[in-house]
């Protein structure tokens, strides 16, 4: 072997070696220190705790279980907003599922969720504790711990540390959670929020919510909004100036990626009682099937599945036609 060769080998082998040593080195750092480099300027010399400051803000808190949530809203007729990876993204700069990156929508959510009104409850989802992971399946773990590590620091800056805040959980109670045993008692207690109740549904144009199952069979009446099932924030005015046309009674369900957290705060403070629902009818879908992970629904658009976004079918129900009262696509 030539000396050009020897040396080709010696130094791939070489710098694969360092990169080797530098992941070790960075696991064992953070497994040991629990910090990672975003949080804070590490100075290996001076750094003595061995806690990240951050968890403490995080296990201190408080945030009212998913039963509880649904307590408030059927009994206490309150309304909810929610907050989860989504939202976070938008007010950090990012694109979300639902949603392009809106510098207006991100100010807005900021806004919300660090407002104090009396009957409107703010749903976040922040599973950091050791047992609130452990409580997830395996996927929702690895999608939290990845978030966390990009996100941690900014999320610890946007909430507050003395608030109350409800769980944003009650829209994920199957797909998300390895105890599926309570299940069924959960999505009986949900159905309460709208027991013989008119309600409004806002929903993109193929979300379907309530569609081709028993979900809303026990509700009064039921009128839809359907609006873009992308960035329907573009065209937030159409969909809230529609809105307010209806009676202050009607119970209004949102299911429309972040534009609901910002929806349901305004049509809060005008007097309707809005409960931001998201996937609820998603998730009753993927527990009427008993399954495990998140699948393609043919006629409704499910984002979290694959192929669940493409060739959506049609709807031979006529009763949903009816119940369509308005369509703001464009």
């Amino acid at each position: 072997m030539n000396f050009e060769i020897r040396n080709y080998y010696y130094y791939k082998y070489f710098n694969i070696y360092i990169i080797i040593f530098l992941l070790l080195f960075e696991n064992h750092f953070y497994n040991h220190y629990n910090y990672c480099s975003n949080c804070i300027k590490l100075d290996l010399n001076s750094l003595k705790c061995n806690e990240c400051p951050l968890r403490y803000i995080f296990k201190g808190l408080n945030i009212i279980q998913k039963e509880k949530t649904l307590d408030e809203i059927i009994y206490n007729h309150k309304s909810l907003a929610r907050f989860s990876d989504g939202e976070y993204r938008i007010i950090f700069g990012s694109n979300a599922f639902f949603q392009r990156y809106n510098e207006t929508l991100a100010k807005r959510l900021y806004k919300v969720l660090n407002s104090d009104e009396k009957n409107l409850l703010i749903g976040i989802n922040i599973p950091w504790r050791e047992k609130d992971l452990e409580e997830r399946t395996i996927a929702s773990q690895r999608m939290w711990t990845n978030f966390f590590t990009k996100y941690k620091l900014k999320i610890s800056k946007i909430i507050k540390k003395n608030k109350k805040y409800y769980s944003s959980t009650i829209s994920r109670f199957y797909s998300t959670f390895k105890d599926k045993s309570n299940i069924l008692k959960f999505i009986q207690k949900i159905k309460k929020i709208w027991d013989k109740r008119d309600i409004l549904i806002i929903e993109g144009e193929k979300t379907r919510f309530g569609i081709g199952n028993d979900l809303l069979n026990n509700s009064k009446s039921i009128t839809r909004i359907l609006c873009p099932i992308s960035d329907a924030f573009n065209l937030y005015d159409k969909i809230l100036k529609t809105a307010l046309k209806f009676d202050k009674n009607i119970l209004i369900l949102i299911a429309l990626g972040p534009t609901a957290s910002v929806l349901a705060y305004d049509l809060y403070k005008f007097n309707y009682q809005v409960v931001d629902i998201g996937h609820v009818d998603i998730q009753y879908e993927f527990y009427l099937r008993k399954v495990n992970n998140s699948i393609r629904i043919p006629y409704k658009y499910v984002s979290e599945a694959r192929n669940g976004t493409i060739n959506i079918t049609n709807v031979t129900d006529i009763n949903y036609y009816k119940q369509i009262a308005y369509k703001i696509l464009n």
